[in-house]
């Protein structure tokens, strides 16, 4: 040691002190006796101190890679806790609306500004389900040219049609909201004026920009044609329309009873050539009624179901029978027009039948010209208020081959 000591530049022979301590280790170990061996030091040397090699465990340092599948982990286990907590508050929508619809005769589910908040506004899309709203005013029950109590019951039959053809499907729903109690969803949905329907889509974010009304067309054919808005917007099926019988069970068999018991006294008639199909003159009115019901225009009004008349908004005490614009008519309207067409075929029908039988020619004269100045008169009124109703005028015209 007192040699190494000694010589200079042993600072840096670091390699010689290890071979030095393992060839100690190496005769502590092959000696015979275990003695205690002290452990060298070179602090006598003035260098350093040098302490025996030991093993130490290694410090638990968190990977780059471990730390983003720790992440990974955490993010699809909150992920998995926030889609089952959502599907189980839609879950629990959807059951509150089946219990709501299971408690309307229709199946038309009656909403307010709290049920309306709770379906659609409160709700974040896409929603698992789609409400079609039907919205009433049950002050404006008796406006008949607005047709709400019509159309509200042909609503409760597309409802309980598409139920009834879809096994209670939770896809779309049906509902209804009055005005009354409900001024703050009117609002909401921007509706200021009736009949109106509106769908409001799974996705629909906004009630009233992404919802999508139902044209005053889809009203023309009652449930149908309201079906047929429902599969094109929302490419469900709704199915057959599933009217009541005009009679039920105990009415029908009340008139099937009659019938048999009417049936052998009118074949008695018939036979005998007693019964008012045999008289000359219900044909006649049978025939007259005919056309008059042809050109009134009774079969439009009918189906569409025209008012006969329309109060007037500014003087509520008084009636409107002629409604001026292409696009409407009336039941007072078609009727008057109709009487004006009866007029001139019966007059023409007196001409050709009876007045021809007439032997005095004076009075064929004045009947003729009586007969005219009528006919003449009824087809000026029917031609004038055409031109007041939609603009168009009738003028005369002569071939410029007469010319």
């Amino acid at each position: 040691m007192d040699s190494f000591k000694n010589k200079p530049g042993s600072r840096g022979k670091i390699t010689d002190l290890h071979s030095i301590v393992n060839s100690q280790r190496s005769t502590v170990i092959s000696s015979p006796t275990p003695t205690p061996t002290p452990t060298p030091t070179l602090e006598e040397d003035g260098l350093f101190s040098f302490t025996p090699l030991t093993r130490t465990k290694p410090k638990m340092a968190i990977s780059p890679k471990n730390l983003l599948y720790f992440l990974l982990v955490f993010l699809t286990v909150v992920s998995a806790f926030l889609l089952t907590a959502r599907s189980e508050s839609e879950s629990d929508l959807v059951d509150d609306l089946l219990s709501l619809q299971s408690q309307s005769k229709s199946g038309v589910i009656h909403l307010d500004d709290r049920t309306v908040s709770k379906f659609l506004t409160s709700t974040t899309a896409p929603r698992p389900y789609s409400l079609l709203m039907f919205f009433d005013a049950t002050q404006l029950h008796d406006k008949t040219e607005l047709h709400l109590k019509e159309l509200r019951h042909e609503f409760g039959l597309l409802a309980s049609s598409f139920i009834e053809n879809n096994n209670r499907s939770t896809k779309l729903f049906f509902c209804d909201i009055e005005f009354r109690e409900s001024q703050s969803s009117f609002h909401l949905f921007g509706v200021n004026s009736l009949p109106h329907i509106r769908l409001v889509g799974q996705t629909a974010r906004s009630v009233k920009d992404d919802s999508e009304p139902m044209d005053q067309s889809d009203f023309s054919r009652m449930a149908e044609s309201m079906a047929d808005f429902v599969e094109a917007r929302t490419k469900l099926t709704v199915g057959p329309i599933h009217r009541p019988p005009i009679l039920s069970k105990r009415q029908l068999t009340l008139v099937v009873a009659v019938f048999m018991i009417w049936f052998p006294f009118a074949l008695k008639k018939i036979f005998t050539g007693e019964t008012l199909l045999h008289d000359p003159k219900i044909w006649l009115a049978g025939a007259v009624f005919v056309y008059f019901f042809s050109v009134s225009g009774a079969m439009h009004n009918i189906i569409r179901k025209m008012p006969m008349f329309l109060v007037d908004r500014n003087d509520p005490n008084k009636l409107i029978f002629f409604y001026q614009g292409s696009g409407m008519q009336l039941g007072a309207e078609g009727f008057a027009i109709g009487f004006l067409y009866t007029v001139v075929g019966l007059l023409l029908a007196f001409v050709t039948h009876i007045l021809v039988r007439v032997r005095d020619a004076t009075v064929k004269r004045v009947v003729m010209i009586f007969v005219m100045l009528v006919s003449l008169w009824a087809v000026n009124k029917v031609i004038s208020l055409d031109n007041w109703k939609t603009g168009y005028g009738v003028h005369g015209y002569l071939p410029s081959s007469w010319f």
